[in-house]
């Protein structure tokens, strides 16, 4: 495993513990000689991320779609940036440069990635593990609803499963690197 993929919001939020979160993924990532792969913004948690992935020495690499770039979010000091033409586009990019995926927390578009890579995991599309970080308990109503799926029948629990969830990054990274 040489390159995650991490999905995280382009806002902060209220708490300062995602920050948090975010620049301890970011030395976790750097200290296991992990390429970050992301969206390429310098907004949010993005930008806290990428920024110290890039202060502590890894590489980075931002893909991001020619609408946001003329919005002027994008980050201007990575390693690698990608422009291209849509979030279909991207979407498809970061995941062929990635060997597993991470969610901080986030909003509607955090939560689209991550269940688009779950899916494409679920039918066989790729075998990339896919993890959640749920540091400050942010996805716990998340965790429940996808269990009221498996009870329901409408998830399988193996499917279930495919999500690895910790509350620390190194867990979260130890458990991707073995599954």
């Amino acid at each position: 495993m040489k390159s995650i993929c991490v999905y995280c919001g382009s806002a902060t939020g209220t708490s300062p513990l995602y920050a948090d979160q975010a620049r301890a993924l970011a030395s976790v990532l750097v200290n296991h000689n992990m390429q970050l792969i992301y969206g390429g913004g310098d907004v949010g948690l993005m930008g806290i991320l990428a920024n110290e992935v890039m202060r502590l020495g890894g590489e980075v690499t931002g893909v991001i779609p020619q609408l946001l770039l003329e919005k002027e979010v994008e980050h201007r000091g990575l390693t690698r940036l990608h422009i291209v033409k849509d979030m279909h586009e991207r979407k498809a990019m970061m995941a062929n440069l990635s060997d597993a995926f991470i969610a901080l927390p986030g909003g509607i578009g955090t939560l689209e990635e991550l269940f688009e890579v779950l899916t494409w995991h679920q039918i066989g599309f790729h075998k990339k593990p896919v993890g959640l970080l749920n540091g400050n308990r942010f996805y716990d109503g998340l965790l429940g609803f996808l269990d009221h799926l498996v009870t329901e029948g409408f998830l399988k629990s193996e499917h279930r499963a495919l999500l690895h969830v910790a509350n620390d990054p190194t867990e979260l990274l130890t458990r991707l690197m073995t599954a």
